[in-house]
Formats: structure tokens, sequence, C-alpha cells
């Protein structure tokens, strides 16, 4: 597949609270309920990320992959590239309580996901243009 042609994607899950291990266990199961097929799912060494709760939900569903960045490796990860996209759209702002700034996050958050260009340039400008030859 050419890489103008493959097609990008970005999903999220918003908490108000710290995500724990039951909490990304509940965002694989709804990522293999929504999506058809292998499913890679890059992230980083948090201990959230690991475990036996995680590598039950492996086990379950051979069709998941997880690939890990090595440990302090912010500039291989595309996430940061999403995060700053979506600061820069919330610093033109002032939420006045936490409902108005999930607004505004999930909002930002969406029309990232929309832009193949903004999501593509979230991987180039990381260290891992592998991901579009």
């Amino acid at each position: 597949m050419s890489p103008g042609r493959r097609r990008f994607d970005l999903y999220y899950r918003l908490q108000l609270t710290n995500i724990r291990r039951p909490d990304v266990c509940a965002f694989l199961r709804q990522l293999l309920r929504h999506l058809r097929g292998a499913i890679i799912v890059l992230w980083d060494n948090g201990r959230i990320h690991k475990g036996p709760p995680i590598q039950q939900v492996r086990d379950a569903f051979p069709r998941l992959h997880l690939a890990f960045f090595p440990a302090y490796a912010p500039e291989l990860n595309p996430d940061e590239g999403v995060w700053t996209l979506a600061k820069g759209a919330l610093a033109k702002g002032r939420p006045d309580h936490i409902g108005e700034l999930r607004t505004h996050l999930r909002s930002s958050l969406t029309k990232i996901r929309r832009s193949q260009r903004k999501l593509r340039g979230c991987i180039t400008q990381s260290d891992l243009p592998f991901f579009l030859s």
C-alpha cells in the first residue's frame, strides 16, 4: 500500500480520574469490538500497559498486537504530536469548568481525528516514518 493511500485513525477515551489497568483493558476491548482485522496498538512502557490483565486481553484476542516504545523516547511517539495540536487549539480559550474543558478537548481531538493530513503529520514528525512506507 502506498503511503498516500494508507488511512490512519485516532482512538481515545477521556477520563476524569487517573487511568488504571482495568480502564486500559476496557479500552482495548472497545477497540476490538469496533475494529475488524489485526489491530496494532503502539504505546509507551507505562505500568498500566503491562501486567497480567493486559496479557489476558492479549491472549484472548490474537489479532491484537501490542508494540512498546522504548523508555523515555517521546520523540518516537506520534501521540506527542496529537497533544501538541490539541493543546494549541485549547490555548485559544479558557474553560471555566471541567465539563467545558472536556467539550473543548473532545472537539479538538475530533478535528485532528478527521484530518488525515494532521494524523500523517503527527507520525512523520515523530521518528516513526517507517509506518508510512
